[in-house]
């Protein structure tokens, strides 16, 4: 007699969530209160960056991850936009690197130094103006350098090339309504949107069309949210028409019928979807929820297996989830959130229970790491290719700082060149018939001021040098610091 197996076998069963001691979080931060869908947090291996109140204009804090306990009130923010903050992803090519998204229709990139700033930081490398409504997603390509995606509220998606700050794709007469949600597959060539006609698209950015589209995923009215699995499906949250929140698993190939749907609990909080790829599983947080839930996803039926619920007091204004090379693997974590509260920031940590200490291949397969695979040009020409693995057994350590080199094309290059000028010295040197006429008195004060003009001139191109020596010199002190403080930690 032969019994079947009851229990299904999966390494991720007993996942179980667990926040940060007290002195591990981040206290006394003033999170953005603006009503807009976002995270509201964005996190890397080396900084915590959240949407802040700030008067007059939009700001966000960037932290060190080692800098926790109380924030000093006095602490520099990153300010430059003249309205509020909506939306803030870091590079995932470079660390010290993040775009932030504004109320007042731009884009700003930022560079980060690795020691702490001295004042607020006020100047972006780039400012990306294009949309003429407010912009309230960004999404950095996956495998393609310094190419950034932007959606805003005039149904507008925007593909930039920040190296250039040029738009390399504009997709403008897709969405007829407010846009949702925007996601990237694994290696950038195809997106994933959701918009307010209920409608959820998958698109081919450098063709301009829509490959496949499925109309009312969910039957409820409230905001969908859509992401691309590690095999090219796609997790949709949503509402039925009862208000219940959901969760479905889609086949682009046929939209007919979801792969699986799971219902929740009846709640307004909008869930925002963050998916693992290494280990296939989805975790769901919802804004004002006080709880995370989260599902692996298989091959096999039901393909969507609910896990546990991590749950807390305190309800959440937004999160951040670091990625795979940011956690501890001697820990077993396999996620680590940034649960933002009203005036603090909480890690919460889910790990896998295993005896041994050695490094666990099955839980950490080689994950994308920081160098990209492709350059803009490359991949708006028309290449894919799947982001660049590393391994994870040595721990991951973040590169030293690099800086974000943004070449401009001017615009004059491009234009024929003007007819030959004389220079003002010539024109000086070389008197016309009237100016030989003029009084001696009045040939005399012109060349007194030339003489003048040379000397300032003289003294312009000497501070310049100077300035240039000071800079430099302020650059070698900054790396000395850098190479002190990474010394010391």
């Amino acid at each position: 007699m032969s019994f079947r197996r009851v229990v299904r076998q999966s390494k991720f069963r007993h996942v179980f969530g667990q926040a940060a001691k007290a002195d591990q979080a981040y206290e006394d931060i003033r999170v953005s209160k603006v009503t807009w869908d976002s995270a509201f947090c964005a996190v890397n291996p080396k900084f915590l960056a959240i949407i802040v109140e700030a008067g007059g204009g939009g700001a966000f804090i960037v932290l060190p991850l080692a800098k926790t306990g109380r924030v000093d009130k006095n602490y520099p923010l990153v300010t430059g936009h003249t309205g509020p903050v909506l939306d803030i992803d870091w590079c995932p090519h470079n660390d010290n690197v993040i775009a932030s998204a504004s109320d007042d229709t731009t884009v700003m990139v930022w560079q980060i130094p690795d020691y702490t700033p001295v004042r607020n930081i006020t100047e972006p490398v780039i400012t990306l103006e294009g949309h003429s409504k407010r912009v309230g997603i960004l999404s950095w390509h996956p495998t393609a350098r310094n190419v950034l995606l932007s959606a805003g509220g005039d149904n507008v998606i925007i593909v930039w090339n920040v190296g250039t700050g040029e738009v390399l794709l504009s997709l403008d007469d897709i969405h007829p309504d407010v846009i949702h949600s925007v996601c990237w597959n694994s290696n950038g060539s195809l997106l994933a949107t959701t918009c307010k006609d209920k409608t959820l698209r998958i698109i081919d950015p450098r063709k301009s069309q829509v490959v496949a589209e499925r109309a009312r995923p969910h039957e409820g009215a409230r905001p969908l949210r859509a992401v691309f699995t590690a095999d090219g499906k796609l997790l949709s949250t949503g509402f039925s028409r009862m208000s219940e929140r959901q969760l479905a698993l889609w086949d682009p190939n046929n939209f007919e019928e979801p792969v699986a749907l799971q219902e929740m609990d009846t709640s307004n909080g909008v869930l925002l979807p963050f998916y693992d790829p290494d280990s296939s599983i989805v975790y769901l947080c919802g804004k004002g929820d006080s709880s995370i839930r989260y599902f692996e996803i298989t091959e096999e039926p039901p393909f969507v297996h609910y896990l546990n619920t991590f749950s807390s007091k305190e309800p959440q204004r937004g999160m951040g989830f670091m990625p795979k090379r940011g956690l501890d693997v001697s820990k077993c974590e396999i996620a680590r959130f940034y649960k933002l509260h009203e005036r603090k920031c909480e890690p919460i940590v889910m790990t896998v229970p295993r005896k041994s200490d050695l490094f666990q291949d099955d839980l950490y397969p080689d994950t994308p790491g920081p160098e990209p695979a492709l350059e803009a040009d490359e991949w708006l020409s028309g290449q894919d290719a799947d982001p660049v693995l590393i391994s994870l057994k040595e721990g991951y350590v973040p590169p030293k700082h690099r800086e974000l080199r943004v070449t401009k094309r001017n615009i004059l290059d491009v234009r024929p060149p003007a007819s030959p000028r004389r220079s003002q010295s010539a024109i000086t040197l070389t008197p016309s018939p009237a100016s030989c006429s003029l009084p001696w008195s009045r040939l005399s004060s012109t060349c007194q001021q030339q003489h003048t003009l040379e000397t300032l001139l003289e003294e312009i191109k000497a501070l310049r040098e100077r300035v240039q020596a000071q800079e430099e010199r302020i650059t070698a002190l900054e790396n000395m610091l850098c190479e002190v403080v990474d010394g010391t930690d």
